[in-house]
């Protein structure tokens, strides 16, 4: 499909930001989403979900805790009014405010050779947040693309942008589904739970931490060995979008997945990860659409996929 590397600076202007503050801010966290946030430590991040009562994903986030009573979610900026609204509604007596604070920061995807130009340990393993120019920027590690490293950045609005050349931002936004790690975005919040986007392959799910929203499900789904969908690296020549369906040549009737995140490749063609029902993937034959619709090249996921417990 495509010979191109992600190299560069990209800004994210599809990203936004909550902030959460207050003595209680970590706590409240700790009891609203998927990952442990008490113990977040300020040389880490999170990669957590916001689930309903069935376990279904409304939102996803990366996570930062700058200061002791400050925590920042990084998520897709089309979900972040109806998150915000939903979050704010359970804060009742602890003493946390969240707000909007998308206009305070600017945010960076960096990849190959940015990192290093920008003070950034290219080596750094996933989750790990990096502090520069005196604490007012922080780097994430994220999963890298094709073997190239990538981090975001985050810093406040006005401040200096990260070194590097100019990288499309559609470059980036392929990078991120080469990754394997699923944003949800509009068109597929409520469709899956955690485990359907591996998120606990990829430290989005901590099954020691207490209750939240959705948790008793997410932990059967988990302990019962009953997970029948995971998601998958594919290819296409076609156009692929967030919701499509998708369907197998062994039931062309009805659909066995999910488009979660796609994005054009720089050289042409679309990538994108599917979730789709396990049997699905050992039959083959997978389309997007309809059952002859565009046809679906799987590709090695960049991780391992963890066995049932």
């Amino acid at each position: 499909m495509t010979s191109v590397v992600p190299n560069g600076v990209a800004a994210l202007s599809h990203l936004g930001v909550i902030r959460a503050e207050g003595p209680d801010a970590a706590s409240f966290l700790h009891g609203q989403l998927t990952q442990d946030f008490v113990l977040l430590g300020a040389s880490e991040a999170r990669l957590a979900a916001l689930c309903t009562a069935k376990g279904r994903a409304i939102a996803s986030f990366i996570g930062i805790r700058p200061e002791p009573e400050r925590i920042l979610l990084v998520l897709s900026r089309d979900i972040l009014a109806a998150t915000l609204k939903r979050l704010s509604m359970y804060v009742l007596r602890a003493k946390a405010k969240l707000t909007d604070a998308s206009a305070d920061f600017a945010l960076y995807g960096l990849a190959g050779s940015a990192l290093t130009a920008n003070g950034v340990d290219a080596s750094a393993l996933p989750g790990t947040a990096i502090t520069l120019h005196g604490g007012e920027a922080h780097a994430v590690a994220l999963y890298p693309a094709d073997g190239v490293p990538r981090a975001l950045w985050i810093a406040p609005a006005g401040a200096p942008a990260p070194q590097g050349a100019p990288m499309d931002p559609a470059t980036w936004q392929w990078s991120e589904v080469r990754s394997g790690i699923v944003t949800l975005t509009t068109p597929v919040v409520e469709t899956f739970v955690p485990q359907m986007i591996n998120y606990e392959s990829v430290g989005g799910v901590n099954f020691k931490k207490g209750c939240y929203p959705g948790q008793e499900i997410v932990a059967r789904s988990q302990f019962r060995g009953t997970l029948k969908r995971r998601t998958y690296l594919v290819q296409a020549d076609a156009e692929l979008a967030a919701g499509d369906e998708v369907f197998a040549a062994n039931d062309p009737g009805q659909p066995v997945g999910t488009v979660a995140q796609a994005a054009p490749a720089p050289g042409g063609g679309w990538a994108a990860l599917i979730s789709i029902q396990i049997a699905a993937l050992d039959a083959g034959g997978l389309h997007a659409r309809a059952a002859d619709g565009p046809a679906l090249a799987v590709e090695p996921l960049p991780y391992p996929l963890l066995e049932d417990l």
